[in-house]
């Protein structure tokens, strides 16, 4: 059993909590994710690591309440328990060799990407992170992003705050002014990250791009995450949970991935409604 050190509701539908797990705390990277159990009978959802604490022996995660198990979750109270907590897994993002970076976050996603903005701060890289959301009453991590980027670009797609459009609109601007970058590193949506993808393409800059699909057993043996990759005009399958979360923007089939995904929908909505009557009952 794992530990709910504390817990924190950043928007109406985010939550972070901070696990005792020092394991997981004193081994994982940015990049790298997580899969847990609510509770036995639970079923496993994999979440990337939000920030680790080795010396209390913590990991932050952030999760978005969308179907059943995240309904749970966000039901679980500071001082209670979860059954599984296991990781780290995955293939940390590689930054080394680094120096001037584009860190692309829209939405929950942009919980994966402040960890790698951090790291890369740290490192002395220059950091210039964008990042995307709805509106303003979803922002997320707005001081976080501020103190580990040397520029913070805020996007809401109504205009509510920071500049009115998507995040590929000051992309766009920064390339055809002649900027260049090192890497562009994007996490959130996949049509979000196509769309970055196709904006760096002509100039030319790496991308690259965490998938984080569904993942059932983490190991690649269930296939549940398997992604399309177009590497020498080969088609390649690969395994998010094993050989990323991290891939070649370039290389990603996001049209599959895009259709893959759209297969669990009905479920999580049926899954979140069922948890939600359960809740009710009690």
């Amino acid at each position: 059993m794992y530990k709910i050190a504390s817990r924190k509701e950043l928007n109406p539908t985010v939550t972070q909590l901070e696990i005792e797990a020092p394991l997981v705390a004193n081994k994982a990277k940015p990049g790298q994710f997580i899969i847990l159990r609510v509770d036995e009978e639970g079923e496993r959802i994999p979440l990337t690591v939000a920030g680790t604490n080795p010396e209390k022996g913590t990991v932050k995660i952030i999760f978005q309440i969308v179907g059943g198990t995240t309904k749970k979750l966000n039901a679980k109270a500071e001082g209670e328990y979860i059954q599984d907590f296991v990781g780290p897994l995955g293939v940390a993002t590689h930054l080394d060799g680094l120096k001037k970076v584009c860190i692309v976050g829209g939405g929950v996603g942009c919980a994966i990407a402040m960890p790698i903005a951090q790291a890369l701060h740290e490192m002395g890289a220059d950091v210039t992170s964008i990042v995307g959301f709805r509106s303003k009453d979803i922002v997320i991590l707005e001081d976080e992003f501020k103190a580990c980027s040397d520029r913070l670009i805020m996007m809401t797609d109504d205009g509510s705050y920071g500049r009115h459009g998507n995040v590929t609109v000051p992309l766009k601007e920064m390339l055809e002014a002649g900027e260049t970058f090192d890497m562009i590193i994007t996490i959130g949506p996949l049509i979000m990250m196509k769309f970055v993808t196709l904006a760096a393409k002509p100039f030319g800059v790496p991308v690259t791009v965490s998938m984080n699909p569904i993942m059932i057993d983490g190991t690649g043996m269930c296939g549940g995450c398997r992604l399309t990759l177009n590497q020498d005009g080969k088609k390649v399958t690969k395994f998010a949970c094993v050989d990323g979360p991290d891939f070649n923007g370039y290389e990603v089939d996001f049209d599959e991935a895009m259709s893959r995904g759209r297969m669990y929908a009905d479920f999580e909505r049926h899954a979140y409604e069922e948890a939600c009557n359960l809740f009710k009952k009690a």
